[in-house]
């Protein structure tokens, strides 16, 4: 497994299903979503340039939501993960 390092975030994408009316399939072409995962590895924090820690807030098991543009692609032993920074995250999804 790999760990994240500073306040990078490691997360599995959690595929959406797509909308159903009946038995037809809608699916959503053409717009833009943004993404949803479960972290699965946490970076400690960061060193600031006035030297104070700042610990990452998100922790392992979070289900979170991502920008569509911003997240790195990373395919790791035949599995898809998203590497982003903690302040990039858009938000947790309480359940």
């Amino acid at each position: 497994m790999v760990e994240a390092l500073f306040n990078s975030v490691i997360i599995k994408p959690i595929e959406i299903d797509e909308s159903t009316y009946g038995t037809i399939v809608v699916p959503d072409m053409g717009k833009e979503k943004n993404l949803r995962g479960k972290v699965v590895s946490v970076g400690p924090g960061y060193h600031t340039i006035m030297g104070n820690f700042i610990k990452t807030i998100v922790k392992k098991d979070d289900e979170v939501l991502l920008p569509s543009m911003g997240p790195v692609k990373v395919d790791y032993e035949g599995e898809e993960y998203y590497i982003i920074e903690e302040s990039k995250i858009l938000g947790i999804i309480k359940k």
